[in-house]
């Protein structure tokens, strides 16, 4: 086996796959390589193929009505993406953007059935993150209807680096480019508010502020933020 192949072939999604049923899961497949900035898909457009991201990190984000622009999400890698079409949609209702290179598996989107079939834990993957994708829908809803700035901020670094931190001797840095305002995009507040608190934070050791990077220095202290406001100790 190649082994770029075998690699794949590790992955969770593939790792049940004998070397024969992993060459036809991936006979239909095509490597893509998108640059940081580049768009996998837009919102809108025909929802032709599905992906698998192999390495990387994409931002998922919607434009509502107004104009406004939502993060909705990061894809990493060993995700499935762009599953449009298997969830009855004709067109993508989001858009993909790489946050840097990366690099995504693409297929036909009539390809689904065929690798269901090659993949019978495909369904249930898909039904597990499509869940979990559901859940902190409700949860940022929640936050969104109910909490302070302050709180939806800390809960957004949180999550990031619960799915993609990595632990360094300092504490947990998030490791792809994050922007001020993909946090005010994600939690519904302004550049302004956003870089207003990171600022105030920073001077109280929390973290760590790059141009476009984040390091998280004191988890408990971010996490009070997050606490209710009466539990809350910010000023």
């Amino acid at each position: 086996m190649p082994p770029e192949l075998e690699l794949i072939g590790r992955l969770p999604l593939f790792s049940p796959l004998s070397d024969s049923e992993l060459d036809d899961a991936l006979a239909h497949a095509q490597e893509c390589h998108f640059l940081k900035g580049e768009f996998v898909f837009q919102q809108g457009e025909a929802a032709r193929h599905f992906f698998f991201l192999l390495s990387g990190h994409l931002q998922i984000s919607q434009l509502t009505p107004a104009g406004e622009r939502v993060v909705v999400r990061y894809v990493c890698s060993g995700e499935l993406f762009g599953i449009a079409q298997v969830l009855a949609m004709s067109h993508f209702p989001a858009s993909a953007v790489a946050v840097e290179n990366s690099c995504a598996l693409r297929w036909p989107s009539a390809q689904w059935e065929p690798l269901s079939r090659i993949c019978t834990h495909l369904t249930e993957h898909v039904v597990q993150a499509v869940g979990k994708r559901l859940q902190d829908a409700h949860q940022r809803i929640r936050e969104l209807s109910t909490e302070r700035v302050e709180q939806r901020l800390a809960h957004a670094l949180l999550r990031l680096a619960q799915q993609v931190g990595r632990s360094t001797a300092n504490g947990v840095s998030i490791d792809f480019p994050l922007s001020r305002q993909n946090l005010a995009e994600m939690t519904g507040t302004t550049l302004h508010t956003v870089s207003r608190v990171l600022s105030a934070w920073k001077e109280r050791g929390l973290l760590e502020l790059g141009r476009e990077h984040v390091a998280l220095l004191d988890l408990e202290g971010i996490a009070r933020y997050a606490e209710p406001p009466e539990t809350d100790h910010a000023q």
